[in-house]
């Protein structure tokens, strides 16, 4: 349920008269659409005040996708009420919103021809507020004709409040569904590709793993795919960047989390490593879709869970998002879909749409928008990132710009990239240092054969592969350690912060600049200690 001070986008407004159903109909029907996940605005009495319908109001009306109107049998006798009708029907012109009527225990032509109870108020109406008039009137009549539901037919009310959640819920998927993915360059084949791995038309359980790098897109693909299937499945539970959410809290709660989600439950807490009967039971009943966003090495609990869920129900889906492809195989993953750069011309697309806010480049910014996408590789948060950062620039600081990027990583790459380097151990931060430093494109048996522990080495590169921070290409009949350049930049910033100003404290050095910087140092160093040692009693003057 929505706060009524919130100014965030909802999918359904609520309208109704409080006195009439707000502890009846409405309350099983806010129930109902609470249970289905659906985000809805229901408001405070304290927002109704004064002549006109408040901000909040208004704000909560505009951003809803869906509008429901609960029509009772004193709901024309509040002002309020017909203002919030005027704006949502203006809402549904201006912006295509869908609305939906409820006659509660209300006859449609009463609605329609403002007579019985709905007569009555507009007899006060027509004395007071004559200037209204003919908008409240004229907006009743359109909504009665627009498809609802009618409470009056032969039908349990729980049974109408069920039919109504399930039909607002297909609604908001099908919109899902045809919301417009050309924003997301390169995505509508992605999705595509995971769905097929997925393969809703079997009956058995699948998990899916889609795996790459940091910033390469694997959350909006899941994102994207979970909105578009998810009316095939009873119960659903999205957990958004699961490596967070348990730093935040123990493992065991992001699992109850989930498993709550997925039952429409939100009391229910198990708080114990062991499932209860009764709950895997309850399980075993719901054909589910669970994704688990960004899930890393060590998270047992929902790894666990994963891999029981095989035992459950005929039909579930299960997609995991990663960079550590060990998680996968922990977790049982039947299909693994490694998400790469974007193809070249779609990687350019996107790079325009951020650096020029349109789809072709201006004239003068070609070879220099080829670089961009070449330094990027084409990922498309390095895209994104990078163009929005040269967006309304010359071409002298597109030039400057391209010259600091080979020296420094981007604050909002960095950032995501180093989260997979702080979860190595101190052995494979080493490595991977290594690698980024001087290792890039070497051949990978001459690496791993000067390694104190060639054994341990080989298992070491094989972590840093599957977390996606290297890889192995054969080349020149030779398997070669390669990197993303990001990456490798983002290792030899590590390096660089262990002493800001001064390389020679650092443990690497790699750029020709600094190593003659430091032997130069060093030559003066030792020459005055040469110097010191045969002149002991003469006194050392620094000009």
């Amino acid at each position: 349920m929505a706060s009524s001070s919130s100014q965030r986008k909802y999918e359904v407004f609520l309208s109704f008269r409080g006195e009439d159903t707000r502890k009846g109909f409405t309350s099983h029907l806010a129930a109902a659409l609470d249970q289905k996940q659906i985000q809805f605005f229901i408001d405070d009495e304290e927002l109704k005040k004064g002549d006109e319908i408040s901000p909040a109001l208004a704000n909560a009306i505009e951003t809803s996708d869906i509008s429901i109107i609960i029509f009772s049998k004193d709901y024309a006798s509040s002002k309020w009420c017909l203002s919030e009708l005027v704006k949502i029907l203006d809402c549904k012109k201006m912006n295509g919103q869908i609305v939906i009527p409820v006659f509660y225990h209300v006859d449609p032509s009463d609605v329609r021809k403002q007579s019985g109870s709905f007569g009555e108020a507009f007899v006060e109406y027509e004395k007071n507020f004559p200037h209204k008039v003919k908008k409240w009137r004229d907006a009743l009549t359109e909504a009665s004709s627009l498809s609802g539901y009618d409470a009056t037919e032969s039908r349990t009310e729980a049974e109408l409040v069920k039919e109504i959640a399930a039909d607002i819920s297909k609604k908001l998927e099908d919109m899902s569904d045809s919301t417009d993915l050309d924003g997301f360059v390169g995505l509508n084949s992605r999705i595509e590709e995971v769905k097929s791995l997925l393969c809703l038309e079997s009956r058995d359980v699948r998990i899916v793993g889609i795996w790459g790098m940091g910033g390469i897109g694997k959350t909006t693909i899941a994102s994207a795919v979970f909105h578009q299937i998810s009316r095939h499945f009873q119960g659903k539970c999205f957990m958004a960047n699961v490596r967070e959410e348990s730093n935040k809290m123990e493992a065991i709660h992001v699992r109850d989390e989930v498993i709550s989600q997925v039952l429409g439950d939100k009391n229910l807490k198990i708080g114990t490593l062991v499932i209860h009967q009764n709950i895997r039971k309850r399980l075993r009943q719901v054909k589910m879709l669970i994704v688990l966003d960004e899930v890393h090495d060590g998270f047992t609990q929902l790894e666990s869970l994963a891999g029981e869920l095989d035992k459950f129900t005929t039909g579930s889906r299960i997609i995991i998002t990663t960079r550590d492809k060990q998680v996968l195989d922990k977790c049982g993953v039947n299909y693994v879909y490694e998400v790469e750069g974007l193809e070249h011309n779609k990687a350019l697309e996107l790079f325009y749409r951020k650096a020029f806010r349109q789809n072709n480049c201006p004239p003068g910014f070609l070879g220099l928008s080829l670089e961009v996408v070449h330094y990027a590789r084409n990922n498309p948060l390095a895209l994104e990132v990078l163009g929005s950062s040269l967006y309304q620039k010359s071409k002298q600081q597109w030039e400057d710009r391209l010259h600091n990027l080979r020296l420094i990583s981007e604050p909002n790459i960095y950032k995501v990239l180093k989260i997979s380097y702080d979860e190595l151990n101190s052995k494979e931060k080493e490595m991977f240092l290594d690698i980024a430093c001087f290792f890039k494109g070497e051949d990978l048996d001459l690496v791993t054969r000067i390694q104190d522990n060639p054994i341990s080495a080989r298992h070491g590169l094989n972590n840093l592969v599957g977390k996606s921070l290297i890889k192995i290409s054969s080349w020149n009949r030779a398997n070669r350690l390669q990197m993303h350049d990001l990456l490798q930049e983002m290792g030899q910033t590590i390096v660089c912060q262990e002493s800001v100003k001064e390389p020679g404290k650092r443990s690497r050095l790699w750029d020709h600049i600094d190593v003659s910087h430091v032997l130069k140092k060093n030559k003066v160093k030792n020459y005055l200690f040469d110097f010191y040692n045969a002149r002991r009693d003469a006194p050392l003057i620094f000009l």
